[in-house]
């Protein structure tokens, strides 16, 4: 439980981070709140020989909004969004995941950025971008550019950062009117990690279902969006006949994790049952 030896810079900007990145680079790792990478390092899983410390960085600590969208610094921490009127008022799924998170130290620490750049296949954040057609800002040597959620995300453990690059911050587009969320997970008691957690946003207009995002994690090697559930809901009024139809399709085509918390049938079994919910609580 002792970490490998390793040096230690604090960044006192962005931009100093990017540069210390490609001065090191292989060797460096980003700390932010700290919560996926230190349990890592002291169980000698990821040996860094460089940690370039973010986490006191203010621009990149904030939740504001901009025209139409909702801005979300990368190092905004969940106990910040759990908290934050702004993010409560887009999308309540964002306090609601936020509130989810852990306990009230990681909540405290662990940053929105540090956990889409880790991208843990079990993580609630993932979800709920998805969901949420979110736009992810990076920041690296070559400049600044943009990657939508469905395409940030792309495997175990894996996402579109290319070397040197940073999270800077999450763009969220106001929903239309009529527009309800919800988070729901079936939790693993000790972690607080989704064993199966489903993110749902639906514009009712018309008592029709004119636009349904479904995201889900923890059920298989990433999270994903179910565009077999949308479209079954997708045109229907959101009956709870039809919501336990579309629910049903919940992890249809995909390869179900399997592991000492659940088995593959009873992962699919939660993801029907907690896309029922999310569903349900989002057209209330």
């Amino acid at each position: 439980m002792i970490p490998n030896k390793f040096d230690y810079h604090r960044a006192s900007s962005v931009d100093e981070a990017i540069s210390l990145m490609a001065q090191h680079g292989m060797d460096a790792k980003l700390l932010a709140g700290g919560h996926s990478l230190l349990p890592a390092m002291k169980l000698r899983l990821n040996q860094p020989g460089v940690l370039i410390d973010i986490g006191r960085l203010d621009e990149l600590r904030y939740i504001k909004k901009e025209g139409n969208e909702l801005v979300i610094g990368a190092g905004a921490t969940h106990d910040d969004i759990a908290h934050s009127a702004a993010a409560r008022s887009t999308f309540s799924m964002l306090s609601e995941a936020a509130d989810l998170i852990g306990d009230v130290q990681v909540r405290n620490k662990g940053t929105i950025g540090g956990s889409l750049a880790h991208a843990d296949p079990a993580a609630d954040w993932p979800a709920v971008m998805l969901a949420a057609n979110a736009q992810i800002e990076l920041r690296g040597p070559n400049g600044a550019r943009t990657v939508a959620a469905a395409d940030f995300f792309t495997g175990f453990f894996m996402t579109a950062l290319e070397d040197n690059e940073i999270i800077t911050a999450i763009r969220i587009a106001e929903p239309p009117k009529g527009t309800g969320s919800s988070y729901q997970k079936f939790m693993q008691p000790a972690s607080r990690f989704a064993i199966v957690g489903c993110a749902a946003a639906v514009t009712v207009d018309g008592g029709v279902c004119q636009k349904v995002s479904i995201g889900f994690t923890g059920l298989a090697d990433g999270a994903f969006r179910a565009s077999n559930v949308e479209a079954a809901l997708t045109g229907k009024k959101p009956t709870e006949e039809n919501i336990a139809a579309a629910a049903q399709l919940a992890g249809e085509g995909v390869m179900p994790m399997s592991d000492h918390f659940a088995s593959e049938e009873y992962r699919l079994h939660l993801a029907r049952v907690y896309a029922a919910r999310a569903l349900t609580a989002a057209v209330r």
